[in-house]
């Protein structure tokens, strides 16, 4: 399991496990407060990605980074369900 230490790395990485396989890909946030830190997950039950935080800036680029891929989710649900329609 790859532990991503650059943010800009693991987001790429975890966009393009997305785009292969949007049907497969989970994200998984998890703080521990004994800790300080904050964990995100992406994983594709074959790949997983993990980035590890305990700075408080970091919050708000993965509250961002969910967002997008939010976004992009809504997007594909939405064109599928147009082609079906069709």
């Amino acid at each position: 399991m790859p532990h991503y230490q650059a943010w800009e790395e693991f987001t790429r990485a975890a966009e393009k496990l997305y785009l292969a396989d949007p049907m497969k890909v989970r994200v998984v946030l998890k703080y521990r407060h004994c800790d300080g830190n904050l964990c995100i997950k992406v994983t594709d039950d074959v790949a997983c990605l993990l980035y590890r935080t305990d700075q408080a800036q970091d919050v708000k680029k993965i509250e961002k980074f969910q967002s997008q891929l939010m976004r992009l989710m809504v997007a594909k649900e939405s064109r599928s369900a147009a082609m079906e329609t069709d």
